[in-house]
């Protein structure tokens, strides 16, 4: 594995319009383990990533690719997806309560705020897919 870069292995779904989608089989880290067949934490999920095709790769459908990104990329996408909504979901508590609300409204309330953070995000889907470039190696 490259320094600063994480890589995953996974076989090429569909080609269309210069975009690969990429199947990526992501599996827990005890799957190797010889007890994970009664073990309830052995995982594996199936995610699809959408790649840019460079143009003259030999890619097919079926094929399979080592997908990378930056590290950097990896940690923001992380801060955005987990970190940043447990911050305003914590804050909108925090500060609910502080206002004198139930704890219940409270509670609400606080969810409540993610919908607009999460339509943020998704308003902002074109601009962050060029900050999470992936490429096909």
């Amino acid at each position: 594995m490259n320094e600063g870069k994480i890589t995953h292995t996974g076989k090429i779904k569909e080609i269309e319009g210069g975009k690969a989608v990429v199947s990526i089989i992501s599996k827990a880290s005890c799957i190797s383990c010889s007890l994970n067949s009664v073990c309830s934490a052995s995982d594996v999920k199936e995610k699809e990533i959408e790649v840019d095709v460079i143009p003259g790769l030999q890619l097919t459908p079926g094929k399979e690719v080592t997908v990378e990104l930056s590290q950097s990329a990896g940690t923001w996408a992380v801060l955005l997806g987990y970190f940043f909504p447990f911050l305003v979901l914590l804050g909108g508590l925090i500060l609910f309560l502080q206002l004198g609300w139930d704890q219940g409204l409270a509670g609400l309330a606080a969810i409540g705020l993610l919908i607009p953070y999460f339509v943020t995000l998704f308003l902002l889907k074109g601009q962050l897919r060029k900050q999470f470039k992936t490429k096909i190696l």
